[in-house]
């Protein structure tokens, strides 16, 4: 009687264990065919990485077999830094960061290019002031971020329409946006997609109208966001590289389809709780037009010359000693 009790308690034991394994199989599996990948972003979850949290949470990482862990950046996060220690195979950086690493003899490798306008504008009051031309700075209040790209964009918008520091006054700019609101500065840099409708919400409640100095209006093309790798990594596994970057371009698409707007800002406020609706759907509009500010325009797509001015630039300022040749460590995407 025990030996049969015996027996009866290790099938139930065996086909409990048998069920348990078929039950889980497909998950196991599925878990067993995703590639883990870390993904470091430059800035914090706002509509500026909308298509980086849709490519993770509808699906197009999965389906291309990732299994990818998009990390929030911030101002003390360095994607390239990261690359370089092994903390992460993929990352966003602007094109400054990765210019000067490449001085540094940094690997890093360019895979695409997400904003096709550079965010980094300047803000002014329009019933104040007109500014068509860079000229129309001139005896201005102007902010720069000192040690910032902005200076970087400023100072060579300056040097291109000869115009000299005696021309302006230049304003130290820190977090705090109260020297503008005090009126005691003229030109704000402010990211177009991202602070910018704040700003302007706060000042037409004020009655003030408000218009923006764009550099690359001007002739100044100062690469933005970028998706970069390592050389390690692009040698080893460019097939991961490959799925990576195409399934990212896919989110990216998806985000930005009008079609696709709720819920792209239904998935963006799971991430963004403290953006009032009204501004996000107008940073999700810009950011729209910033990274496909044409019909045609492929998402992704790398503006070569865009970079080789860039690079000049930081030569003219002294910011890297000598060229590095950006143009060799870009791979496009398609």
């Amino acid at each position: 009687m025990r030996r049969q009790i015996k027996k009866i308690t290790i099938r139930f034991a065996v086909a409990f264990i048998c069920l348990a394994l078929i039950i889980s199989w497909p998950c196991m599996s599925l878990a067993e065919t995703l590639q883990p990948v870390t993904y470091r972003l430059k800035w914090l979850f706002n509509a500026s990485v909308i298509g980086d949290i849709i490519a993770d949470e509808h699906g197009a990482f999965k389906t291309a077999g990732l299994d990818v862990d998009v990390k929030e950046g911030g101002p003390e996060r360095d994607a390239i830094r990261e690359l370089e220690l092994g903390y992460a195979d993929f990352g966003v950086a602007s094109a400054d960061q990765v210019i000067r690493a490449l001085s540094k003899g940094s690997p890093v490798v360019v895979i695409a290019q997400l904003f096709q306008i550079n965010p980094l504008q300047w803000i002014y009051r329009s019933d104040k002031l007109t500014i068509d031309q860079v000229q129309d700075i001139k005896g201005t209040v102007v902010g720069i971020t000192f040690g910032g790209n902005d200076e970087t964009i400023m100072r060579t918008l300056m040097a291109m329409n000869d115009i000299s520091e005696r021309d302006v006054k230049i304003f130290s700019v820190r977090y705090d946006y109260t020297p503008f609101y005090q009126k005691k500065v003229d030109i704000w840099p402010v990211y177009r997609n991202s602070q910018a409708p704040m700003l302007e919400k706060k000042l037409a409640e004020s009655g003030e109208s408000v218009a923006y100095l764009n550099p690359a209006a001007h002739g100044v093309k100062f690469v933005a966001n970028s998706v970069v790798t390592s050389k390690r990594m692009l040698d080893a596994k460019p097939e991961i590289v490959e799925k990576f970057v195409l399934a990212l371009l896919d989110g990216w698409e998806a985000a930005l389809n009008p079609a696709n707007e709720t819920m792209a800002l239904e998935t963006l406020r799971e991430f963004d709780q403290d953006t009032a609706p009204d501004i996000m759907q107008k940073q999700l509009t810009l950011t729209r037009s910033l990274i496909k500010p044409f019909k045609d325009t492929r998402i992704g797509s790398i503006d070569i010359e865009a970079w080789r001015q860039t690079e000049k630039i930081m030569l003219a300022q002294q910011q890297i000693p000598n060229p590095v040749f950006v143009e060799g460590v870009i791979r496009h995407p398609f």
